[in-house]
């Protein structure tokens, strides 16, 4: 696997179970069982992911007393976002021809529908 950041990011949002593991992060802090709790997981399956997102800076461990819960850290997210958005040009461009095109289409099945009915 690389090591670039945003390489590491994207790696560790490839997971179904660690984008979940993110949304409950984005409520606030919580512990590995806290987490594990919505999954049908084992806590070191669970743990096995959140080292992942660690490596990828995207979740932080903290200490409060023997406590150790984790934290999001969206640093890099907004990174990929960024990355991601120098190609809403192409997006939209693409999104706008698909439109017109099915316009068009929509225009032809008028033209036969009214052209067999008269």
């Amino acid at each position: 696997m690389l090591d670039d950041p945003l390489s590491l990011t994207f790696s560790a949002l490839a997971d179904p179970t660690r984008r979940a593991l993110l949304a409950l992060l984005s409520q606030g802090e919580a512990t590995v069982n806290e987490l594990a709790a919505p999954f049908d997981m084992r806590l070191p399956s669970i743990s096995k992911h959140l080292k992942v997102l660690e490596r990828a800076g995207l979740v932080e461990q903290s200490r409060h007393s023997q406590w150790r819960p984790r934290r999001l850290q969206a640093a890099p997210l907004a990174q990929a976002a960024g990355w991601l958005e120098h190609y809403r040009p192409f997006w939209e461009d693409s999104f706008d021809r698909m439109a017109n095109y099915l316009d068009e289409l929509n225009v032809t099945e008028k033209e036969k529908s009214h052209g067999r009915k008269a």
